[in-house]
């Protein structure tokens, strides 16, 4: 019964951390994404003002 119990909080655990994993990748995701688009527009900046 112990075995059965340490198995399941083990896997409920492992769901717990994997879930919230890919909530931190998306965010990361999201800043690139962010990073990128403000770049682009810099250096459209720079193109017009040459």
């Amino acid at each position: 019964m112990k075995t059965r119990l340490l198995t399941l909080l083990s896997a409920v655990l492992a769901a717990t951390f994997t879930m919230s994993a890919c909530n931190t990748v998306e965010g990361v995701g999201k800043d690139v994404e962010r990073g990128g688009e403000k770049l682009q527009d810099s250096a459209e900046d720079t193109k017009k003002k040459m």
